[in-house]
């Protein structure tokens, strides 16, 4: 058998491919650039004011004045307190959504942020929360004028137990901070994305965020055991736990969990971090049709089972835009309609390289894995990784992208895809999906060369009544933000929409925390 010879050949190489076992295929090892905070593209015009764009009313808000703007600057100090050059702040990380706002804050602390909440209170000053920007929704810049409450500088990592496996941060450490920390005493944070080295912990829990490991580890609901969070009054809601288990009367950290920033502005948090596995290994295999896909993920499910820590889908579109926008990046394998990135995670290297032998094995006999890649090697991981991560940034390197990020049945995963591309026509340059195949999260997107009202009303409201049909949810993990708040009854219920409003107005009777997202 063609794979058996593969075998063999493993220990002198950790990268091979399946189709050809005369020689082993290496990568080359390319620079990859770290995505940080800043516009998406900085060589396109700003965005026109979306308050104008989109004809928002602006609430029943207090104007900032001078007196404001002294007082939090004797609360932070000047330096703490921007007022010049803020568009960074004020642009979504899509450069869809522009803001107005005069002034950000950053406050250092929990006892600050709750000072510049009681203040803003009792003014009627609406604030928006904002951590890395990197969200895709418009939930983390101003709609009109609010006040930026930047979490930059709370950033520490307090603690992290190797025995307990609990971690306690700060709501602006970089995602990829924690990580590095939690890895130092052999631990590992049950979140990654592809945004890790800009966007803050705080703002995943914020927007519920999944990631790439929810197949393993579950969503932030079960993995954050606790919060602290600053109320619109300035009160200091005390959710903090360093149990798994802790059955004490409504669980309300769970409410903080996706509300981007409209109930309260989280500060801190605990969660639980699994330890490290031992043995990780990465697939990277090309498929012929999806129908290949749900077998072969099916397959993974039964002969992988507990080492089985992600399932990722890329279609040939999807990771040619990357490949044509980062000359860095090296696929191992070419020429198919569908990938699949697969990898395991467990304690016994051979057991765990066995199992994946053998999936992969069986997969090419039933001639539904057609070529691939296999390694258990850090950097080559890292490399074939990195072809999953530069998708999205490939898809708004130099065109503008309609982005969509919902869940579908199994079944249903790849048909809106296609409908997409039928329904678009040659007004969109690409139509493509790709997401995290082992909890039904597709990400598709609509290129053109530029915004074009035509596909705008080709693609919305329809995408979210084709979902809505298929009783898939029109966001999986990117959140609502201001994007989507008019799409929601999709979604949820009208009583559902009545009790979010109902628990908005108790939260923050003067509606000043990041108005105009998520509740139409």
């Amino acid at each position: 058998m063609r794979f058996q010879r593969l075998l063999q050949l493993r220990k002198y190489a950790t990268v091979a491919t399946l189709r050809q076992s005369t020689h082993i295929r290496t990568h080359t090892h390319a620079h990859t650039p770290t995505m940080v905070r800043t516009l998406a593209s900085s060589t396109s015009p700003l965005p026109e004011l979306t308050q104008i764009t989109d004809n928002v009313q602006r609430g029943n808000y207090a104007q900032l004045n001078d007196k404001d703007v002294s007082h939090f600057t004797q609360l932070l100090g000047k330096n703490h307190v921007l007022t010049d050059d803020l568009d960074g702040y004020n642009i979504c990380f899509l450069k869809r959504i522009r803001g107005n706002s005069k002034l950000v804050l950053k406050p250092g602390n929990t006892e600050e942020l709750a000072a510049i909440m009681k203040h803003c209170n009792q003014r009627k000053l609406a604030v928006v929360p904002q951590g890395g920007n990197t969200g895709l929704v418009g939930g983390s810049v101003p709609i009109c004028d609010e006040i930026v409450i930047s979490l930059q500088r709370m950033n520490k990592v307090l603690s992290v137990d190797e025995v307990t496996g609990i971690a306690v941060v700060e709501a602006g450490c970089i995602l990829e901070n924690f990580s590095q920390r939690a890895h130092d005493v052999g631990l590992t944070v049950p979140l990654d994305l592809g945004a890790k080295a800009s966007c803050h912990i705080g703002g995943n829990v914020s927007t519920n965020a999944g990631g790439i490991r929810v197949l393993r580890y579950g969503n932030l609901h079960g993995t954050v055991l606790g919060v602290e969070a600053v109320l619109a009054n300035g009160q200091v809601l005390d959710l903090m736990s360093n149990f798994k288990k802790d059955n004490t009367g409504y669980h309300m950290k769970n409410l903080f969990i996706g509300s981007e920033g409209t109930l309260g502005i989280i500060t801190k948090l605990s969660m639980l971090c699994p330890h490290e596995s031992k043995a990780v290994n990465v697939a990277f295999i090309g498929l012929n049709s999806f129908d290949d896909v749900l077998k072969t993920f099916v397959s993974a499910k039964r002969n992988l089972g507990e080492i089985l820590s992600s399932c990722e889908l890329i279609d040939e579109r999807a990771l040619n835009m990357a490949l044509s926008q980062f000359k860095f990046l090296n696929s191992p394998i070419s020429g198919y309609p569908f990938y699949m990135l697969i990898e395991t995670s467990g304690s016994n290297a051979t057991h765990d390289e066995e199992k994946l032998n053998k999936f992969i094995s069986l997969g090419m006999e039933r001639e539904e894995i057609l070529d691939g890649t296999v390694t258990g090697d850090p950097g080559k991981m890292q490399e074939i990784w990195k072809l999953r991560e530069m998708v999205p940034l490939g898809l708004i390197e130099n065109s503008f992208c309609f982005k969509y990020d919902i869940s579908l049945p199994l079944r249903d995963f790849y048909s809106i895809v296609d409908v997409m591309r039928e329904r678009c026509g040659p007004l969109a340059t690409v139509v493509c999906g790709y997401g995290h195949l082992g909890d039904s999260n597709l990400h598709l997107n609509v290129n053109c060369e530029r915004f074009n009202d035509d596909i705008y009303k080709r693609v919305e409201p329809f995408v979210y009544e084709y979902t809505s049909k298929l009783k898939g949810s029109i966001s999986a993990e990117h959140g609502i933000g201001f994007l989507k708040k008019d799409y929601l009854h999709y979604s949820k219920n009208p009583v559902a929409i009545d009790w979010m409003r109902d628990m908005k107005k108790m939260f923050d009777p003067n509606g000043i925390l990041n108005p105009y997202k998520m509740l139409a």
